[in-house]
């Protein structure tokens, strides 16, 4: 039997032929900041949320616009903050199906605020 080295064989590598997952969040670190993006295809920027639960979380979803939504653009994904990050200074922007935040690195510790468990701080639209 001869294996192709171009291409991985599929018993070598049973996991390289499987597809990204359609929830999948790109993140890389950089030293300035942290970076997530997400390819969001057939969402329109209106339908995307970008929100902070308790300066802990971030927190990005797709919503109903206008009472209309499809379950297959339906998308939800939640990550833990690192612990020295600027909150105030998140940014997020939209263009051709692509989602990418910005959550900037801060040298001083974040503070710690309690709200109620469905307290939400709304960033921004996708821009």
């Amino acid at each position: 039997m001869e294996i192709s080295t171009s291409t991985p064989h599929p018993l070598l590598f049973p996991y390289y032929h499987y597809s990204i997952p359609h929830n999948y969040v790109h993140w890389v670190q950089t030293s300035d900041s942290h970076l997530f993006s997400a390819d969001l295809p057939g969402v329109r920027k209106e339908e995307i949320k970008v929100e902070v639960e308790d300066s802990r979380y971030l927190i990005i979803r797709t919503e109903a616009v206008n009472g209309v939504t499809s379950p297959a653009k339906s998308f939800s994904r939640k990550f833990r903050l690192p612990v020295l990050v600027d909150v105030d200074g998140i940014s997020a922007g939209f263009e051709n199906g692509v989602l990418e935040i910005t959550v900037p690195r801060s040298s001083f510790r974040r503070r710690s605020v309690v709200h109620s468990p469905d307290q939400h701080q709304l960033l921004a639209r996708a821009a």
